[in-house]
């Protein structure tokens, strides 16, 4: 082949690769929707456990604040929330923010699951 073809060639992929980026990225982005919480960012994350200890706050229902913490992961909720308030300290939430979730890991370091009853 001559390199006038061999220019073509690259021409031609160059500009089916930026079609596809335009079109990727401006014409039809991709847009999640009801993603699982455990897919979330570090930050979303913290957001999520944070309405979850502010949920408990009004509730005290132990019970249901593990069961929106369990949508994070595999981890025993007291982890969830105790790797949270870590990430909270660090990045200067608010002194009410942190004691929110101080209170929702105590609670969740002293919660026992009620054992189910199959009859």
């Amino acid at each position: 082949m001559s390199s006038q073809n061999w220019i073509k060639i690259a021409i031609a992929i160059i500009a089916g690769i930026a079609i596809g980026i335009v079109y990727g990225w401006v014409i039809d982005p991709v847009q999640y929707t009801d993603a699982a919480p455990n897919i979330l960012r570090k930050d979303y994350r913290a957001d999520y456990v944070l309405m979850a200890a502010e949920a408990y706050q009004s509730e005290q229902d132990a019970s249901l604040a593990a069961r929106r913490l369990a949508v994070l992961g595999s981890e025993p909720p007291a982890q969830i929330v105790s790797t949270t308030l870590d990430y909270a300290r660090a990045q200067s939430f608010s002194q009410d923010e942190i004691t929110l979730l101080q209170g929702l890991l105590t609670a969740m370091q002293t919660y026992q699951p009620a054992a189910d009853t199959v009859q």
